[in-house]
């Protein structure tokens, strides 16, 4: 299986940027593969390009998370009415209601299956205008972060990456929370 993905891959990258949009924009909504593995192998083939294949990739996933939103508010409480009951169901959308913007925002830079937070955003009906801002953020991040990586450390970014990839999407998740913290609390101050 790991062959075919492999070769699936190998055949996404002769497309070049057009690859990445598809796989970018498909995978915040159904599609296993991240786009990172296009992205990255892109980026370091011309790393004069890496932020604006970060800003491609960075676009074309939030347009999918659109339509992770859509399947999320169409599909998803039917179908996971098959898996958990209605009052589970429930108790989960009123976590995900109150805690959604940083689920969203953290889910977007890190390794977590970002579909499963868009699907889910949908089945919440959390406003499309909160979806958006926080992926644009949140997978803003991630992607900026490689392309700029890769922008400072051209072939020998792959490698940094990949074996800091834990460190960093922490480090990274630890500084976005803080921020989105921050934010909560203007935000509040200024309702009062």
């Amino acid at each position: 299986m790991s062959e075919l993905i492999h070769q699936f891959e190998t055949w996404l990258l002769e497309y070049g940027v057009w690859g990445l949009i598809v796989v970018a924009f498909t995978e915040s909504s159904f599609f296993p593969i991240p786009p990172d593995v296009i992205l990255l192998p892109l980026a370091i083939a011309n790393p004069d390009n890496a932020l604006y294949y970060a800003l491609y990739t960075t676009i074309a996933s939030v347009l999918g998370a659109l339509l992770g939103w859509f399947i999320g508010k169409k599909l998803g409480r039917p179908i996971l009415r098959f898996f958990i009951s209605e009052e589970k169901l429930q108790k989960v959308e009123g976590y995900f209601n109150k805690y959604g913007p940083l689920a969203i925002l953290v889910a977007g830079f890190t390794p977590i299956p970002y579909k499963v937070f868009t699907i889910f955003a949908g089945v919440s009906k959390i406003k499309i205008r909160v979806l958006l801002l926080w992926s644009l953020i949140g997978r803003g991040f991630r992607f900026f972060l490689e392309g700029a990586i890769i922008l400072a450390l051209g072939e020998q970014a792959k490698p940094f990456i990949e074996e800091n990839f834990t460190l960093l999407t922490v480090a990274a998740g630890v500084i976005v929370i803080v921020l989105f913290l921050v934010y909560r609390v203007i935000a509040k101050r200024k309702k009062k």
